[in-house]
């Protein structure tokens, strides 16, 4: 059959369901028009009422395409003769529970560039799907069921090297969340960190700190949120040390730079951070020091700094995390370990301080070789039992993430972490945390990382992952309260090994055929308030395989989601849909 157009693609038919609905939305406009005067009708109701005619219009128009396939990659978008540039006949869709229009053409520069990137097939499958936030004044939930399904369509597969005529946009998916703080409003300014790090990590591209620190340190648009840092660099000339200093402050973070003593023990270094932190003139007015590692992120700092007013800082506190391998407690000892962040209250400082030059002669030194060579979280450890009385107080929030291979069974177990580590690989794994949280900036703090599950057996671990599960319906027999486990412990791996902090963890599902995942890769705040997420998955993929080892899928995929942010009532959304909303 051919597929192409022939002549004018006639959008604007009056016989046309669009035509008719497009023709209701200008009557929207002209009647709020005329009817938004003083002593006028109910302007609410009606307005109400003539955009659900308008809506029953747009929904009732099926997309473009040929849908009689399998749900597998076989839906075939509908082609048009190619040309240097996109159609411009796109059509846009709104919805009365929408807050922003919704538009579901086929960018072939922006999916091209995706190809590209992702080193994609020429022909891949491709979904468009948005999701109304609504922030409701509730706890969050580990996962949230939605009465819809994530698929109301089948998926559609599109070949780089042709252009598709534009579709309707399904009616969004609508999503509760809990109306927790967004990112730009944290406030940091009882906390000072310590980082040791070098130049050379912090401008390689691939190991760069600069997007996380904006995340947690700044408002994110160009004002720090109250958040001090202090910077050791190894072995960094003035030049450099200028160029970090110069690089930071530029995108708002309030940081001091230094350059670290090479002469000096690795764990030497380490432990040097604390008295550079308490002797600084800003410890004055902070609560909490901490030291913690150029990979550690923060990705709530609302509900880390809520946590710590549980604390008393006007005492001697030392508060941290294990590591999740039991193996590596047993190998280094029971104390706070730096990659999830070390938290000292002002006194404690104080003490380490006072005996700084005691707790690292050769023989402290020499005590903190776990047989891996001396180690910093060690000789820390040892300079507070040694001089004080206070032990670690345990926050389980906080994660080291010991964890080899797929780290997705922890993303996607629907936990809201204070800390993260070890997300660049090197050994570890690899993970995005600066863009999970791009989500936050539309629906909050709390739906980082939140699950939602939609009724055709979609979980969306929100930020990290988009996965099906199959046969339909065997998703109810997991117990989605434990972790997956996707991963494991090196270099040895019992089986219990992470169970302590854990809890045993439920089989992995990788190379059963029961699951298939698109993982996030990129998110982008957009100008309108929104947050567009790009979801990857490949064809070749190891995890992806049916239990005879064949793949489960034979083209690459993406999937873009698209956060529309809350309509907090009513009138704002008629008066956003007319125009008239100003700078309200």
């Amino acid at each position: 059959m051919d597929m192409t157009i022939k002549g004018p693609y006639r959008c604007f038919s009056i016989r046309h369901p669009l035509a008719r609905a497009l023709t209701l939305m200008t009557g929207i406009l002209v009647l709020g028009t005329i009817l938004l005067q003083p002593d006028s009708v109910d302007v609410r109701e009606v307005l109400m009422k003539t955009a659900a005619s308008a809506k029953e219009a747009l929904s009732s128009q099926r997309p473009i395409g040929d849908y009689s396939h399998g749900r597998w990659g076989n839906g075939i978008p509908k082609p048009i003769e190619q040309t240097s540039h996109p159609p411009a006949n796109t059509l846009p869709t709104t919805f009365m529970n929408t807050s922003r229009t919704m538009v579901c053409d086929y960018d072939m520069e922006r999916l091209r560039r995706w190809k590209e990137r992702y080193n994609l097939q020429d022909k891949f499958e491709y979904t468009k799907r948005y999701a109304q936030v609504s922030r409701q004044a509730a706890s969050r939930k580990s996962i949230t069921k939605l009465q819809q399904k994530f698929l109301p369509e089948e998926i559609k597969a599109v070949d780089v090297s042709k252009m598709y005529e534009p579709e309707m946009c399904p009616e969004p998916l609508i999503v509760p969340v809990t109306r927790s703080s967004f990112p730009t409003t944290a406030n940091a300014s009882d906390f000072m960190f310590g980082v040791s790090t070098t130049y050379k990590r912090f401008t390689d591209p691939r190991t760069s700190p600069v997007n996380e620190w904006i995340y947690w340190l700044t408002d994110g648009k160009g004002n720090s949120n109250g958040g001090k840092l202090i910077l050791m660099l190894l072995d960094a000339s003035e030049d450099e040390l200028d160029d970090v200093y110069d690089r930071l402050t530029d995108v708002g973070v309030d940081v001091d730079v230094y350059q670290s003593d090479p002469t000096l023990e690795m764990a030497v270094r380490y432990l040097t951070l604390v008295p550079a932190l308490y002797d600084h003139p800003a410890r004055a007015n902070k609560k909490w020091l901490v030291t913690c590692d150029d990979d550690t992120f923060f990705p709530s700092f609302h509900g880390l700094s809520t946590k710590f007013e549980e604390y008393d800082h006007s005492k001697p506190m030392y508060i941290g995390t294990f590591s999740e391998d039991i193996n590596n407690i047993a190998r280094h000892g029971s104390q706070a370990f730096g990659g999830a962040g070390v938290f000292l209250s002002v006194p404690m400082a104080k003490i380490i301080s006072a005996n700084y030059d005691a707790c690292r002669t050769d023989q402290k030194i020499r005590e903190s070789n776990s047989g891996w060579g001396p180690q910093g979280d060690i000789l820390l450890r040892k300079c507070i039992y040694d001089n004080s009385d206070t032990k670690l107080t345990y926050l389980w929030d906080l994660w080291q993430l010991d964890l080899y291979g797929d780290p997705s069974g922890f993303y996607e177990a629907g936990i809201k972490p204070l800390s993260l580590h070890h997300y660049r690989g090197g050994g570890w794994h690899v993970a995005h945390p600066w863009h999970y949280t791009k989500v936050a900036h539309v629906c909050g703090e709390d739906c980082t990382l939140q699950r939602f599950q939609t009724n055709d057996d979609f979980i969306i671990a929100n930020g990290f992952s988009i996965a099906q599960y199959h046969p339909h319906g065997a998703i109810e027999a997991l117990d989605l309260n434990q972790f997956e486990r996707t991963f494991g412990a090196a270099p040895d791996d019992k089986g219990w090994n992470l169970d302590h902090k854990l809890g045993p963890q439920r089989p992995s599902l990788l190379k059963t055929g029961r699951k298939i995942s698109w993982d996030l890769q990129e998110a982008t705040v957009n100008d309108d308030g929104s947050v567009s997420q790009v979801y990857v998955r490949k064809h070749d993929d190891w995890r992806w395989k049916n239990a005879n080892g064949s793949a489960m899928k034979s083209l690459d995929g993406v999937i873009e989601l698209v956060w529309l942010p809350a309509i907090e009532d009513r009138s704002t959304m008629v008066k956003a849909d007319l125009g008239i909303l100003g700078d309200e």
